[in-house]
């Protein structure tokens, strides 16, 4: 299998440039692919190569051309020659980088344009378009979905990482009123002690214990029913809160949601909710939590996109693919309508452009989806 997906990646390569120098002086739409196509992320470089086959076989226009590189990762050096190389090729439009750090390096090739998946900052940024599915976008759609199911107590939960001061300033500027926001350490062995303290926990199981002591001598059948009521509960009274919004991802996530239940939190009473989930499907088997809401992109075209993917490669592409394949989309849509691209500002159209993902729109030089609420419940994605 290996060196069948060799032989394929040196099989598009090859026709890709051989096609490009056949074309040299046609009319043609040229655009280069950036990606770690050697060392430790190279299987990710090839997922977003066949990625692209893919789109171009959608689009069947032999006027468009795909000018493949490997910029490594976390490579400026090799970024930088790569995008020489692609430039020299004539191509005005590339695909990539992935990686948000790289930004820097492709904003001096200020006569290109780059097209991101990452989804760091919707903004456009002097010569680059993030297409990445962005907090941002995410957040609108749980606070519009928060409003409709009448919750007017929400929490925020953060983790303190790498990313919190990133968080805090996108959060700052969606202005958010009337959220509370609480933020924990990811280590478990912490963790659980401090969602303790948000859930009020320790009172939570004295009320508990104080009411049962006012039944227990007491010989009457009210009392004794009242009683048994109690020994079925772990504590008592409400949480100060009516929903929460996750801000964490893989294990954390399950270790925030599990701790939210240890503390028993009601999930009758309690909306639980998150962001940055790609339908993963490990979440059905974290028993604890019966609904888990979260906003992404259209279910039914990413599993298409996938099973399309895996018909053609035999194995599952990275979940990020589906926005470069959107990504080629977008540009030949643009150059259609405009006959050229020559910069981001070509790209500022006034509606609104449905692609795989979903719809998204680019107002005011920002990258937006409309994003759908799904939630994981019974083994099951469900579109809300």
């Amino acid at each position: 299998m290996k060196n069948r997906i060799i032989l394929i990646i040196t099989y598009i390569l090859v026709f890709f440039n051989s096609n490009l120098l056949s074309n040299e002086n046609s009319n043609v739409l040229k655009i280069g692919l950036l990606a770690p196509l050697s060392g430790e992320y190279k299987s990710l470089g090839n997922s977003l190569l066949y990625s692209l086959q893919l789109a171009l076989k959608e689009i069947d226009d032999e006027n468009v051309l795909l000018i493949p590189r490997d910029s490594g990762f976390d490579d400026p050096e090799k970024l930088n020659n790569a995008v020489r190389e692609i430039k020299s090729k004539g191509a005005k439009i590339i695909i990539g980088p992935i990686n948000y750090k790289d930004f820097n390096e492709v904003k001096k090739f200020k006569d290109l344009v780059f097209i991101s998946p990452s989804n760091i900052n919707p903004d456009f940024q002097d010569n680059i378009i993030s297409i990445g599915i962005s907090l941002e976008s995410q957040m609108i759609a749980l606070i519009n979905f928060i409003k409709k199911q009448k919750k007017n107590k929400t929490v925020i939960l953060i983790p303190n990482n790498q990313y919190t001061d990133l968080i805090d300033e996108k959060l700052k500027n969606l202005e958010l009123k009337n959220y509370r926001f609480f933020k924990y350490n990811p280590d478990p062995k912490i963790l659980t002690g401090e969602i303790e303290i948000l859930t009020n926990y320790s009172q939570r199981k004295r009320n508990l214990k104080l009411r049962k002591k006012m039944f227990e001598d007491k010989e009457d059948e009210q009392s004794k029913r009242e009683l048994d009521r109690l020994e079925q509960k772990y504590t008592l009274g409400d949480v100060s809160f009516d929903s929460v919004i996750i801000i964490d991802f893989g294990s954390s996530l399950k270790s925030v949601l599990t701790s939210l239940v240890f503390t028993d939190v009601d999930q009758k009473k309690v909306l639980f909710s998150t962001v940055n989930q790609w339908f993963d499907e490990s979440i059905f088997y974290e028993n604890t939590v019966k609904k888990l809401y979260y906003p992404s992109v259209n279910y039914k075209e990413f599993k298409k996109y996938k099973d399309n993917y895996f018909k053609v490669f035999k194995n599952y592409p990275n979940e990020i693919t589906i926005l470069t394949y959107d990504a080629l989309g977008l540009i030949y849509y643009t150059w259609k309508k405009n006959g050229k691209i020559n910069s981001v500002n070509d790209f500022s159209f006034k509606g609104k452009i449905k692609g795989k993902i979903g719809t998204f729109s680019f107002k005011n030089k920002k990258t937006m989806q409309d994003l759908n609420i799904y939630k994981a419940e019974n083994k099951k994605f469900i579109k809300f």
